[in-house]
């Protein structure tokens, strides 16, 4: 009876209680609700028939549970529309945890009481989706009244000896079905049988459901910082809904309402959509002075590979730690970032893995392989749990044979793909609307994985490479220590292998994921990016040996004191080797303590050849 009078009459009173999600009726706050007083201001109170005052209040019962209807965002639903048996769309990670010395205790039952009491700290634990009718628009998040923990968190004993091959090959089997959709898409698996003593710990959740950076918040949400769990404030008290379903005219409502906004603020940004359209299209000046077509450059195709063909749902997997400071080390050493030395290694591997003829194909592409990297679109700070990614593509250089002429060809490509990212960041929407586009993009999933397109069309890129910035300190869980966090990612059709790496407390930790018919050998792979780190760090030896040789002491007495006058603008490098080529014909000083200055006239091999610093164009000029 009131729940009708507040929806009519009470319109400052829906306002104050902050019912702005789309689709939720007043009559739904009311079912099985006790009996409570509200407390109205003036102006609502005149609203008020005659002796129909509400024994009911809004303010002070939080243990009402009013779930709101909150939309999918239409780059999260797109991995739900081209999700097929094919193609599951889930992501993953493998963990490895040190168990505390002496412990006697059931591991999986400590883990699950610990699931409990932190499900409430990240929304993904405890919403399921709601379909719209006709799948007319994107689904929405409802809360679910009844998880099966049981169901979502299980126990895997591994057969004897417990190896860490036959881990991996049982992790690729968990990662090749699907998520049940009528649950929350999230499970946990916690394997025991291991010979070295740990425990893994396996889980997977829908890719709809959050991103790289969003799975690191969530594992905050389970893991702590130290061995002892910190105290979590417990859930507020909630009144179950007893709904299993929502109406189809509220969904209804609520579908037509979200592409309705969706379309407006379509047309808001529009202007600005062109102007940024046209200025990143447009020709522009390169270092040489010519205009070039940046976004020609960046839609590159790679060449065809045994790796970019149809797929089936079988998946392979295999990990790999490499310590963080050797990274670093060699990025600095080599004047580059630790993303292009990752590249590196990637691609050093490629080329290894395509030259050694394990599939029926002609070795190395003379055209270099494209990779296709996740660019966050996350803002700082920003901790939602929905997708904020777009796509930047890189040339691997995998037709270069030396290694650091490879990773210089890598760092001019990304620098290359992120300033004509940046002309286009603003425009990458992570929200957007289409009326029919579940069944339409379903569709098309469906038919361009049938139809085995994959195997017949240029690839767009040959590999997916993604790197996700993790903790840089140890995390527990329920008191046993992570060693290592190794990320499981999806392959898709015309992409069959997955290369994902997250640091971890010291290491750069490599997930590679691969379907298993295309690329049954993955762990070759693997072994190829370990045998590519171990040569950067043979070069990068070699390298300080040269910068760290000493100069010859027949050579340091007979080189002149330099002054200001005499000191050239040239690099220190190329100056050391203009004064060993000139030794022999340069005089020792007369006076030791106030050497006669040298003019440059005196010595103009040094001033044409090493001191001026001319540019490129000249020297060649010179030479000719």
């Amino acid at each position: 009876m009131y729940s009708d009078l507040a929806a009519t009459r009470f319109p400052l009173l829906k306002e104050r209680v902050r019912l702005v999600c789309t689709g939720v009726r007043f009559s739904d706050i009311f079912v099985n609700s006790a009996p409570f007083t509200i407390s109205l201001s003036p102006t609502e109170s005149a609203l008020l028939p005659p002796k129909k005052a509400p024994a009911l209040s809004l303010v002070d019962q939080p243990a009402f549970d009013i779930c709101p209807m909150k939309h999918l965002t239409g780059v999260d639903a797109t991995f739900l529309y081209l999700e097929t048996p094919e193609t599951p769309m889930h992501v993953g990670s493998l963990s490895l945890f040190d168990l505390p010395d002496g412990y006697q205790g059931d591991f999986y039952e400590e883990v699950k009481a610990h699931v409990v009491k932190r499900m409430h700290l990240a929304p993904v634990f405890t919403r399921k989706l709601e379909l719209m009718p006709f799948e007319l628009a994107n689904p929405i998040w409802v809360d679910d009244d009844d998880i099966d923990l049981d169901y979502h968190v299980r126990r895997i004993i591994l057969p004897k000896p417990g190896t860490m091959e036959q881990l991996e090959t049982y992790v690729g089997r968990l990662h090749s079905s699907l998520l049940d959709r009528s649950r929350p898409l999230w499970e946990f698996y916690i394997i025991e049988g291991l010979s070295t003593g740990q425990i893994a710990f396996y889980s997977k959740i829908h890719h709809a459901a959050i991103d790289g950076q969003a799975g690191v918040a969530v594992a905050h949400a389970i893991l702590d910082v130290t061995p002892q769990p910190r105290e979590v404030k417990p859930p507020p008290t909630r009144r179950r809904a007893y709904r299993y379903q929502l109406g189809v005219a509220e969904l209804v409502q609520a579908a037509l309402t979200n592409m309705a906004a969706q379309y407006a603020k379509l047309a808001f940004t529009l202007p600005k959509t062109v102007k940024t359209i046209g200025g990143a299209i447009l020709p522009k000046k390169d270092k040489e002075g010519k205009f070039r077509f940046k976004w020609m450059q960046a839609l590159s195709l790679g060449p065809r590979t045994p790796l970019n063909v149809s797929i089936t749902n079988q998946r392979l997997f295999a990990g790999l730690s490499i310590p963080l400071p050797e990274i670093k080390r060699l990025a600095k050493l080599f004047h580059v970032t630790l993303n292009d030395v990752v590249l590196a290694l990637c691609s050093g591997a490629l080329r290894r893995y395509l030259q050694d003829g394990n599939y029926d194909g002609n070795g190395v592409p003379e055209k270099p392989l494209v990779a296709a990297c996740p660019v966050s679109l996350r803002e700082m700070g920003n901790t939602e749990l929905k997708n904020q990614v777009a796509m930047m593509l890189c040339n691997l250089a995998t037709n270069l044979n030396d290694p650091l002429e490879r990773l210089s060809a890598i760092r001019e490509s990304t620098m290359s793909a992120k300033e004509s990212f940046a002309d286009i960041r603003s425009l990458i929407p992570t929200d957007f609307s289409l009326f029919g586009a579940p069944w339409l993009m379903s569709g098309l999933a469906s038919l361009y994985g049938r139809s085995r397109l994959a195997n017949s069309i240029p690839p767009l890129a040959n590999v997916v490479i993604s790197n996700v910035p993790g903790p840089q300190f140890p995390l527990y869980l329920v008191g046993a220590k992570m060693a290592t966090y190794y990320p499981v990612s999806i392959v898709v059709h015309g992409l069959a292998l997955n290369i994902t790496v997250v640091s971890y407390h010291g290491n750069l930790d490599f997930g590679l994921t691969a379907c298993r018919r295309t690329m049954p050998d993955v762990k070759d792979l693997a072994r190829y990016i370990q045998e590519e780190f171990d040569e950067l760090k043979l070069l990068a030896a070699s390298e300080n040996a040269k910068e760290a040789t000493p100069e010859p002491e027949s050579i340091k007495r007979s080189l002149p004191a330099v002054t200001e006058e005499t000191a050239a603008p040239a690099p220190k490098p190329r100056l050391r080797r203009a004064k060993i080529a000139l030794a022999p014909a340069l005089e020792p000083a007369a006076n030791p303590a106030r050497p006669k200055p040298v003019r440059r006239k005196a010595a103009p091999p040094v001033a044409v050849v090493e001191a001026d610093p001319l540019p490129t164009r000249k020297r060649k000029r010179l030479g000719e």
